[in-house]
Order: structure tokens, then sequence, then C-alpha cells
């Protein structure tokens, strides 16, 4: 039997254990991960000795700042983008503008307007006029090629999206009273070998390329899932909506995992991630399978 989807998608191990094959074997297309990144485990074992050393965040603090074009105390190192909402959150408080809205941002609240930039589900970008307090642009460098609007008080993003590294744990807060929130954090809050790999990320980001190369690819997925009869509603994040609350079931005996927007207040859609060359390939291949289910 196949499991029910989690709330933020990532579903591939359960699918995989539950079909009895090897995680690795499986297109995990609920994940809206940056198809394009460099080989972030390639990394990860070249600083493997980092594991036996504390963390220290200056230099991927500096880094990430630099990247940016910030100041470093406007900057703080978070345990994934989780974290930079849930520090914001206890310190600000607030509400989401609209919904549907990603399900971590604060609900019911006084005080600072939350939004996401692109919009998490519906995926489209925020107009120059719009507002908020806090702007979550954890998908913003994707749609757009640079890393921040650069008009909001309080920016919280996350490097995971950017660089397909979810077990990383990597975001960021950009926020004038930065040094209060890093107050907040525990001690040592990000692990030293995800610190490590940071400088060397930032150095290989190609947030123009990679944006150009986004768009061709959703563009490349829309076009094939019309082709199969799936009109999808693509915006400017990395993936795509289709209105058919039956493609998680039907793709999952197949291997491919896609997101069911239920959790977003949104039945009867399907999120899928812009994938890689390979999985673009075998979403169509089982596609053409399953047309008949």
């Amino acid at each position: 039997m196949i499991p029910p989807p989690g709330p933020h998608g990532g579903d591939g191990p359960a699918v995989a254990s539950a079909l009895g094959i090897d995680p690795t074997s499986v297109v995990d297309l609920s994940l809206s991960l940056n198809p394009f990144a460099p080989d972030v485990a390639a990394l990860v074992r070249r600083h493997a000795d980092a594991a036996i050393r504390y963390p220290d965040q200056t230099q991927a603090t500096r880094a990430l700042a630099e990247a940016i074009g910030t100041d470093p105390d406007r900057l703080v190192l978070t345990n994934g983008g989780s974290e930079a909402i849930a520090l914001v959150a206890a310190s600000l408080g607030g509400s989401v503008a609209v919904e549907p809205e990603f399900s971590l941002h604060p609900r019911g609240g006084s005080g600072p307007r939350w939004r996401s930039n692109p919009n998490n589900p519906m995926g489209v970008l925020a107009g120059r006029n719009d507002h908020a307090d806090v702007w979550d642009e954890a998908y913003y460098p994707m749609a757009t090629g640079t890393w921040t609007r650069g008009d909001g008080p309080v920016v919280v993003g996350s490097l995971t999206k950017l660089f397909a590294c979810p077990g990383l744990r990597l975001g960021y807060v950009l926020a004038d009273d930065a040094k209060h929130l890093a107050a907040e954090q525990p001690t040592w809050p990000i692990n030293t070998i995800a610190l490590a790999v940071v400088p060397h990320l930032i150095a290989e980001a190609d947030l123009a390329g990679w944006h150009r190369a986004l768009a061709a690819r959703r563009a490349e997925l829309s076009s094939m899932l019309a082709r199969h009869g799936l009109l999808a509603r693509s915006g400017d994040a990395p993936w795509v909506l289709v209105p058919d609350g039956g493609l998680r079931t039907r793709l999952a005996p197949e291997g491919i995992v896609v997101r069911d927007c239920t959790t977003f207040g949104m039945p009867g859609w399907t999120r899928i991630a812009l994938p890689g060359d390979d999985a673009l390939a075998t979403l169509d291949n089982a596609l053409e399978r399953t047309a008949h289910q």
C-alpha cells in the first residue's frame, strides 16, 4: 500500500519502502529542488573531516552576505528555512497576507504580514507594488536569477532549495536586528559540515544561468504534460500545478512521487517539481504506461 502524503513532500523514502525498492531509484518530484544544482554530495565527502571540529559560522556567513550584497551583521544562518521562519515568527508574530500560503508561516496573529515570493504553492512572483513585512524568498533566486528582492525589512530564505541539499539544513534571515534573532538560537545550530560547504556552494552558484534553465525546463515539462492531456498551470517557481488530484496515486507505483496539494488547502491539485533530464524522461514514460488508469 502506498503511504499517504506527508505535510511537506519528500515522501520518496516512504514510497520506496512500500514498494520494496532502493530509495535512490525513486524520482521524488514532491520536493521542489534545483535540478541544475552542483553535486553537493561530492562537496560533503571532501569536507567530511570538518565533523571533528566545533562549528564556526564566520566564514559561511561572510560568503553568503557578500553574495547577497548585505552586511554580515544583518545575516543569520539557520538550521534550514524552517528555523528561519520559527525564529522570526517567535520574535515578531504576525500572519499570512493571503491564502493559500506555506503552512509553516504564522496565522491568525496581529502584526507583520507574511508572504512567500514566489507564492508557495501558486508559484507566481509578487508584483512590484505588493508589500510584506516578512518576505519568504526560499524560491526567489530560482524564480528571478537574483538573490533577493531587497525591499523588505525582514527576509527568510533557504539554501536547501537552491542547492538541492535538504539534508544539510541551511537557511537564513536578513534583518536589521539579526543579532537579536541569533541570540535566540541554541548554541551551534548548524553542523560543521554544512558550514564548511557553504562558501564552495556560493562560489559555484549561477543564479542567472539556473533561472534561464529552469524557465526552459518549466516550458518543457508543461509541453510534455499537455501531450498526456494534463493542463499545467505554471508561474515563476520551480514547479507546475496540475488540476488532477489522482496523479500521486497513479505515479507512485511507478516509483515517481509528486506533491498532493491538499495540505495547501487545494484538494484536487498536484504539484510537480521541475525534473532533471533523466527524471523528465522517466516521468514521460510513466505517464504513457499509465495512460488508461
